[in-house]
């Protein structure tokens, strides 16, 4: 079983930017496809990017596509997220998470491994 540490998390101005990682232990980050996710209070928790297991597919919402990075570092067994030209409805708890063998990278439903989540917070 893995366990998955989030932090990075802040307060920043829109149009600023913050780098999310999220620390795999008990097994590597490099054992999974590995994702994002955020939830904004009151919404439902959205995909945000993905990486696959191997580390040569990226996916991304449309919504962060071209301003958020997803990566891996193998050797620290840790997942990034860059976040640039942050706007206010990014604002949410992220969330990093390791997906089974089964289903969408898209879908949360396909995770089965989730961190406790770091607050991202940005200001107009």
């Amino acid at each position: 079983q893995v366990r998955l540490v989030e932090s990075g998390g802040g307060l920043v101005q829109a149009g600023g930017s913050l780098r999310l990682s999220c620390a795999a232990s008990g097994r590597t980050a490099s054992s999974y496809s590995m994702g994002w996710f955020r939830q904004a209070p009151g919404k439902v928790r959205e995909f945000v990017a993905a990486l696959s297991q191997s580390g040569s597919n990226t996916y991304y919402s449309d919504s962060v596509e071209g301003r958020f990075t997803i990566s891996r570092d193998t050797a620290k067994s840790t997942v990034y997220l860059q976040m640039n030209s942050l706007k206010p409805e990014d604002t949410a708890v992220y969330y990093c998470a390791a997906k089974g063998a089964l289903g969408r990278v898209t879908w949360s439903a396909s995770y089965d491994a989730w961190g406790q989540g770091t607050q991202v917070t940005v200001s107009a």
